[in-house]
């Protein structure tokens, strides 16, 4: 497990205004959170560089783009082998159309979400996970019917609290 960063108060309202407002100037960001614009820059290239900020996303609304389908797959593995695993993980990053895998506990081993242009694309992604040769031995999937409340930010002053 990664060492934690302490974060001030300051630190802990900068990453809060990142959060919702990726594209804010550094100008606006040093008077949201009270600082000098060369320090509040100073902070931010911090928290950068020590991965406290990973990247910075545009959130896309894929309803006015294109015709799509989300299905959540919760996988089985055959074996609970560490390298079994590592195998799937690997195999899974190198799909475009996975933009989520976690591995979980309990009735599975990971929770896949997978956004597809139609079902047939969904099948097709659906038989490579299964002929991957990563151990997959059951997949049960649910479409998404609508996105009751997309991720949007995490309870960062709740989490450090």
């Amino acid at each position: 497990m990664r060492e934690k960063r302490a974060l001030d108060r300051i630190d802990q309202n900068i990453l809060s205004v990142l959060q919702t407002e990726g594209r804010i100037t550094n100008q606006q960001l040093a008077e949201k959170v009270n600082l000098s614009p060369s320090s509040c820059l100073a902070r931010v290239r911090k928290l950068e560089e020590d991965r406290c900020i990973e990247s910075y996303h545009a959130q896309l609304n894929l309803e006015r783009l294109c015709r799509y389908i989300t299905c959540v797959a919760m996988v089985s593995l055959g074996q609970h082998r560490q390298e079994d695993f590592r195998t799937f993980e690997r195999f899974v990053k190198t799909l475009d159309e996975v933009v989520q895998c976690d591995t979980v506990s309990g009735g599975c081993d990971f929770i896949v979400r997978i956004v597809c242009a139609d079902m047939e694309r969904y099948h097709e992604v659906n038989e490579m996970l299964l002929n991957s040769g990563t151990n997959v031995v059951n997949i049960k999937t649910h479409v998404v019917m609508s996105e009751t409340k997309p991720f949007s930010k995490y309870p960062l002053d709740d989490l450090l609290q």
